[in-house]
C-alpha cells in the first residue's frame, strides 16, 4: 500500500524544506567552509570564514535566515511514474511558498520584470521555478534550492562553436574573476556543458546540488584555477575563492556548444523531502 500524498502535505512539506534550507546549510557544505579555513594562509581569510560559519550557528539555533537575501524560490521535483495524485502539485508547492514566506519569514524577492511590482509573496507569475522529472518508482521527491541574486547575477551563458571546446575553462575563468567578490565567496561554480540554450543553464543550476566533496578530475582542475586567482573569501584576498566546481553535461547539436556557468554564494542553501512509498 503506498502512504497517501495530499495537497495538505505537499503544502506543509514545502513549508518545511524552506524553513531548512533557509537556516541551515547542508553538511558537507559546512564541511568544506571548515575545511578551507583550517587551510587558509591569509589571516584576513580565515576571519571572513570564521564569520561565516559563526553566522551558519546562529541562524541554526535561532532558526533564522542565514541571509537577508532569501533569494528567488526553485524547486526541483522528482515524480515517480507509479505515483497518482489527485490535486495540482503545482497549486500546492505555490501555497507551500506563501505560506513559508509568511511564517518563516522570508523577504519578498518576487517582482514583475518591468514594472518592478513586489506581489508580497515570493510568487507570481512562472514563480516559483519549478522543474518536473519523471523518475522509477511510487514516491515524490521535493528539494528547495532559493537562489540569491547577487551570485545570480555573476551567472553567464556562451554558445561556442563545436571547435572552441578547450575555451571553456578560459570562459569559466573569466566568469568568475569578473563576479570578483560581489557573489560573496568562496562560491560554488555549477557548469552546464552541451544540451540547448536553455537546456545548459538548467544543468548548470542542477550541478549546484551535487555533493562539495565529489568531484571528478576535470573539476578538480578547474577548482585549482579558481583558487589560483587569489580573489579569496569576500573579494579580500586568500587561497579559497570557490569550494567546488561541478559539472553536468548533455548531447547537442552538432554545430553547436552551449555552456553555462552558475555561480552560487557560500551559502548553497537547498533541502529535499521525500514523500509516498510503500508503508
Amino acid at each position: 500500500m503506498t502512504e497517501d500524498i495530499s495537497y495538505g502535505i505537499i503544502v506543509n512539506s514545502v513549508v518545511e524544506i524552506l524553513k531548512k534550507a533557509q537556516t541551515g546549510l547542508p553538511q558537507d557544505v559546512i564541511d568544506a567552509l571548515r575545511k578551507a579555513q583550517a587551510q587558509e594562509s591569509s589571516s584576513i581569510a580565515r576571519e571572513q570564514l570564521e564569520a561565516i560559519l559563526r553566522n551558519i550557528d546562529i541562524a541554526g539555533r535561532k532558526k533564522i535566515p542565514l541571509c537577508q537575501d532569501t533569494g528567488i524560490l526553485i524547486f526541483f521535483v522528482e515524480i515517480g511514474r507509479a505515483v497518482k495524485l489527485d490535486f495540482d502539485i503545482e497549486a500546492a508547492i505555490i501555497e507551500g511558498a506563501r505560506v513559508a514566506t509568511e511564517c518563516i519569514p522570508l523577504r519578498p524577492n518576487a517582482v514583475d520584470p518591468l514594472t518592478r511590482h513586489n506581489t508580497g509573496t515570493n510568487t507570481g507569475e512562472g514563480i516559483p521555478d519549478i522543474k518536473y522529472e519523471f523518475v522509477e518508482g511510487d514516491q515524490i521527491r521535493i528539494t528547495a534550492a532559493p537562489k540569491g541574486a547577487g551570485s545570480e547575477n555573476m551567472s553567464a551563458l556562451k554558445m561556442f562553436n563545436p571547435t572552441e571546446a578547450d575555451r571553456i575553462r578560459e570562459f569559466v575563468l573569466e566568469t568568475v574573476l569578473k563576479a570578483g567578490g560581489k557573489p560573496c565567496p568562496p562560491i560554488i561554480v555549477g557548469i552546464g556543458i552541451g544540451g540547448s540554450f536553455d537546456k545548459a543553464a538548467r544543468l548548470s543550476k542542477l550541478a549546484l546540488l551535487e555533493d562539495t566533496n565529489k568531484m571528478d578530475g576535470f573539476e578538480v582542475s578547474i577548482l585549482k584555477d579558481i583558487n589560483s586567482l587569489g580573489i579569496g573569501p569576500m573579494g579580500l584576498g586568500g587561497d579559497t575563492t570557490a569550494l567546488a566546481v561541478h559539472v553536468k553535461k548533455a548531447c547537442c547539436h552538432t554545430a553547436s556548444l552551449p555552456v553555462a556557468v552558475n555561480i552560487q554564494c557560500w551559502a548553497n542553501r537547498h533541502a529535499s523531502v521525500t514523500l509516498g512509498g510503500v508503508k
